[in-house]
């Protein structure tokens, strides 16, 4: 199992890279967030070697608009990987699954060589999400054990705490076939 790490505006952008074979940062929210770390925190994923993953925080409305945001600010480069995180926003909402779905796939028609995941917690998977659909990839969220998500779907990143800050790991057997997955997008 592969240990990585996630962040965001909230984290450092020296974060530790020891251990690390990727890490996810924070890309985009909405319309018209970017995280004003994006390029020191990219700079240091990549300075440490690590299979690098954007992410975009999905408001519900405007799909197109968001995905055209998202990928219009998170840096283009074969084997990156690109997550929508789906959850409720800070006023109580959250897209629908049709919106989660289409923000996805015009994601991915915007960028084809890249892969597409969905970001999710095991609660919205279990009993919010209605077509099951993560693009190339499901991201969840589950404060367990690493690795042992509870939930039968296949999974590629299991994000298992947020103490001190949000650790994931990867089912892959090694980095060169976490490398390999991400630039076949």
């Amino acid at each position: 199992m592969l240990h990585g790490i996630d962040v965001s505006a909230y984290q450092s952008s020296s974060y530790a890279t020891d251990g690390l074979s990727f890490a996810f940062v924070k890309a985009t929210e909405g319309r018209s967030y970017v995280n004003p770390r994006l390029t020191a925190q990219t700079k240091t994923a990549r300075e440490a070697g690590l299979v690098v993953g954007f992410y975009h925080f999905l408001w519900p409305g405007n799909l197109d608009a968001q995905a055209e945001y998202f990928v219009q600010h998170a840096p283009e480069r074969a084997g990156d990987i690109l997550a929508v995180d789906w959850e409720t926003t800070s006023s109580g909402t959250h897209a629908s699954n049709a919106e989660k779905d289409r923000f996805i796939r015009k994601v991915k028609a915007l960028r084809p060589n890249n892969r597409v995941i969905l970001y999710t917690n095991r609660d919205y998977w279990l009993n919010v999400d209605t077509t099951s659909y993560a693009g190339d990839g499901l991201w969840i969220a589950d404060y367990v054990t690493a690795g042992k998500p509870r939930i039968k779907a296949k999974w590629r990143f299991h994000q298992y705490t947020s103490e001190p800050h949000d650790k994931d790991v990867a089912d892959f057997a090694d980095k060169a076939a976490l490398k390999k997955w991400a630039s076949e997008g």
